[in-house]
């Protein structure tokens, strides 16, 4: 099995996972998995596809600036360059991309802030950090609709191999070493902003009644 079929089942895999969680409303979201790193190349979701099936025009293969590696129809998703500013600047492999009601209703919450911070929070260990009552921040930044903007502005958060980044009402962009722990970092930061957001509604009830 060649490397690029390898890669292309990694992501068809993530995608049905994440598409089983239903964090892919209306088509949003978009993926992609390293294929090689000289040159780099990586699969990225086609634009506009029904994320919640699997067929053969899920992705493409696109070089380092995001253009097509190949000839084809489909067109690479439209937060493409996103993904090129991760591969550019880190050993990543993969890179997940989704918009959740949670993720969103965080960036809205603290996007005056530019960052949200959680503490003490068992879930932390999944991003490698062990401490006692650890403490994570996650940047925010603004959804600039001219999409070389918004990746220039992404790409100033965009340190080591693992991270993530909200943006303002749009979503979270995370990257890991493989597809593996991109998953994880995603499902772990998903975890703390449902979490906070039922936190922070459960004590608004409680001091009405």
């Amino acid at each position: 099995m060649s490397i690029l079929v390898q890669r292309w089942n990694e992501l068809a895999d993530v995608k049905d996972e994440l598409a089983g969680r239903d964090w892919f409303f209306g088509t949003s979201g978009n993926l992609s998995i390293r294929v090689s790193h000289d040159p780099t190349t990586f699969l990225v979701t086609a634009s506009g596809k029904d994320k919640r099936k699997r067929t053969s025009e899920d992705f493409l293969l696109v070089d380092a600036n995001g253009n097509p590696a190949e000839e084809t129809i489909l067109r690479p998703s439209a937060e493409t360059l996103l993904h090129v500013k991760v591969y550019g600047k880190t050993n990543a492999g993969c890179s997940l991309h989704v918009h959740t009601i949670d993720n969103n209703l965080i960036s809205e919450l603290y996007g005056d802030k530019g960052e949200v911070t959680f503490k003490g929070q068992e879930i932390i260990k999944a991003l490698g950090i062990w401490e006692e009552d650890a403490e994570v921040s996650v940047p925010i930044i603004q959804n600039h609709a001219h999409i070389p903007t918004l990746a220039e502005t992404f790409d100033e958060h965009i340190q080591g191999d693992q991270g993530a980044v909200l943006i303002r009402n749009h979503g979270i962009t995370v990257w890991g070493r493989n597809a593996f722990e991109a998953k994880k970092v995603l499902e772990a930061y998903e975890f703390l902003f449902s979490y906070h957001v039922k936190l922070l509604t459960l004590k608004n009830q409680l001091q009405i009644s």
